[in-house]
């Protein structure tokens, strides 16, 4: 885990004392829309490719730090259902 994301980890922790189980399911299983997720998949291949301009390199930088923060708070809401089935 790299210092911002244990940063950043650090700093969402509280959202724990807002879940419910309820709310806990539905951001565990969360997804983007197939609109969404067609334009990660297209920065995704350019990227790869080399062919993003300045303005999709951007884009595609905010959408990576941005699925970072959803990573995250995924997993405190599954580690929030594992400790509530214990």
């Amino acid at each position: 885990m790299s210092q911002a994301t244990a940063v950043l980890d650090r700093f969402l922790e509280p959202v724990r004392q807002f879940l419910t189980p309820a709310l806990a399911r539905e951001l565990a299983s969360f997804r983007a829309d197939a609109q969404t997720q067609a334009r990660v998949d297209e920065l995704a291949r350019k990227c790869n490719e080399g062919s993003l301009t300045r303005a999709e390199q951007a884009e595609y930088e905010a959408i990576v730090e941005e699925a970072d923060v959803i990573a995250l708070l995924q997993a405190k809401a599954r580690a929030f259902l594992i400790n509530r089935e214990l």
